[in-house]
C-alpha cells in the first residue's frame, strides 16, 4: 500500500514568506548607483593649446624663411646703389695710405688685420689695418657718429655681434650715416634700417671668388686687445 505523503513544511512557507508581512527577513537589493561619466576637460584644452602654439611656431619658421627669401640676393648688381672697384691684392706697408674711397675698400694697407670676428668697435679703427680684414673677406659696416647713435648703433650691431666675418665701428667724417664695404665693394644708405644693410652683408660675408684671401683667419685678438686707432700717428708701425 502507498503511503501518504506529507507536506514539506519547509517547502511551503517559501524559504521564510509570510501572508501578513511580505518577505520576512529577507535580502533587499541596494540601489543601482549611476556613475556619470566625466570627460577631461583639462587634458582636452591643454592638448588644443598645444596644437595652437605648434601652429604659430610653424607659422612663424614660414615668415621667416618667405622673409628671408624675398631680401636674399646672388649678385652684388641686384643691390641698388652698390659700387664696384677694382684693387690688385697683398701690397703690405707701415705707411699711412690716403685712399681713393671713403671709407676704402681695397688697395695697400697695413701688414695686420682688424679682428673681424663679429667684432662691435665703439673707436675709429686704424683704416689700413681695416682693409686688410676687407682683405680676409669681411665685410665692415662704419657709421658716422655725428649722424648715428642710440638705437640705430644697436640695429647695426645686430648683424654684426657674434658673426665671424663682420665688424662695425663708426668712421669721422664720413660722406653718408652708414657705409658697407667688402673687398672692392660699397653700399652707403641713410638708415641702419634699410634692408640692403643685410642684403650685402649677408652675400659679401667670406664669398669665396669676390676676395683675395679665402680661408685667411678673421681673429686677431692682439688687436682685438688694443685696437690701432685712426686718430694714432699713422706713421707709426705695427708689429706683424
Amino acid at each position: 500500500m502507498a503511503k501518504d505523503r506529507t507536506p514539506d513544511k519547509s517547502r511551503a512557507t517559501g524559504g521564510g514568506a509570510t501572508r501578513s508581512g511580505g518577505r520576512a527577513g529577507g535580502r533587499t537589493r541596494p540601489p543601482t548607483q549611476v556613475v556619470a561619466q566625466q570627460r577631461p576637460w583639462g587634458l582636452i584644452a591643454a592638448a588644443i593649446a598645444v596644437v595652437v602654439f605648434a601652429a604659430a611656431v610653424i607659422y612663424y619658421a614660414v615668415a621667416q624663411v618667405q622673409e628671408a627669401d624675398a631680401l636674399r640676393v646672388d649678385s652684388i648688381d641686384e643691390i641698388a646703389g652698390a659700387e664696384t672697384y677694382e684693387y690688385e691684392a697683398g701690397e703690405h706697408t707701415y705707411d699711412p695710405i690716403d685712399y681713393e674711397q671713403s671709407p676704402p675698400v681695397g688697395g695697400v694697407h697695413d701688414y695686420v688685420w682688424a679682428d673681424c670676428t663679429g667684432t662691435v668697435y665703439d673707436v675709429d679703427i686704424r683704416h689700413e689695418n681695416a682693409v686688410h680684414s676687407l682683405e680676409h673677406g669681411a665685410v665692415w659696416i662704419t657709421y658716422d657718429p655725428d649722424e648715428v647713435s642710440g638705437a640705430d648703433v644697436e640695429t647695426l650691431a645686430g648683424l654684426v655681434d657674434g658673426v665671424s666675418g663682420r665688424m662695425l665701428s663708426p668712421y669721422e667724417g664720413q660722406d653718408s650715416p652708414i657705409s658697407v664695404q667688402s673687398w672692392g665693394e660699397q653700399l652707403k644708405v641713410d638708415s641702419a634700417d634699410d634692408e640692403r644693410i643685410k642684403q650685402f652683408a649677408d652675400l659679401m660675408t667670406y664669398k669665396a671668388g669676390e676676395f683675395p684671401e679665402p680661408g685667411a683667419t678673421c681673429e686677431r685678438p692682439d688687436f682685438l686687445a688694443d685696437p690701432a686707432l685712426e686718430s694714432d700717428d699713422a706713421g707709426a708701425p705695427t708689429a706683424p
